[in-house]
């Protein structure tokens, strides 16, 4: 899915300048695709195993990163002192998705942007239906290290006080898979 997704990545991050902070950075898969307009990236992972793979990433960096342990929704950075927030693959692990987003948007200069790439729930009535059976029933949350497939994060993003600039949908994978579609996109915290 790596080889995959790199493109999504590179449409994630591109354009970006000043200092960021990337919430649940994982194994830091994202930072070889910052442009080197970005200052500084501050990298928060939770997980002590894929914290350590992010600062051996870190280090091949084309930007300074800065790897740090904190949770979504206590970030380790002052209020309005970040440009932009990157959630990638991650909203749907973050037992409260709606205060980290009120997190980020905190952390966020006024105006800043946050972006977004996330897999969400389906519009198809019958896989949206499937997606919440497997959720609620606990087997792809215990499959998915903590993945919820049926949240709808665009709605989760606009109720947090983002406003949605721009989203594209598309699928990783086949279509029929349990975490498709997948949605890219920007939103501006309110100034």
């Amino acid at each position: 899915m790596e080889r995959e997704i790199g493109a999504q990545r590179d449409e994630l991050l591109a354009g970006l300048s000043g200092r960021v902070v990337e919430v649940g950075a994982g194994n830091g898969a994202n930072f070889c695709h910052y442009p080197r307009t970005v200052e500084e990236v501050v990298a928060v992972e939770p997980e002590p195993y894929l914290r350590e793979k992010a600062q051996a990433a870190a280090r091949d960096a084309p930007v300074p990163v800065r790897v740090v342990e904190g949770i979504a929704g206590r970030l380790p950075v002052e209020s309005q002192s970040v440009d932009a927030a990157i959630s990638s693959l991650v909203l749907c692990t973050i037992p409260d998705a709606q205060g980290a987003l009120a997190e980020m948007r905190r952390a966020l200069k006024p105006g800043g942007e946050l972006r977004f790439l996330e897999h969400v729930r389906s519009d198809g009535p019958r896989k949206a239906r499937v997606q919440h059976m497997s959720d609620r029933s606990g087997i792809w949350p215990l499959l998915g290290g903590g993945c919820h497939c049926s949240r709808d994060t665009v709605a989760s993003i606009e109720a947090a006080g983002y406003s949605i600039e721009r989203i594209d949908c598309f699928s990783l994978g086949p279509s029929w898979w349990i975490t498709n579609p997948h949605v890219l996109g920007a939103a501006r915290a309110p100034r």
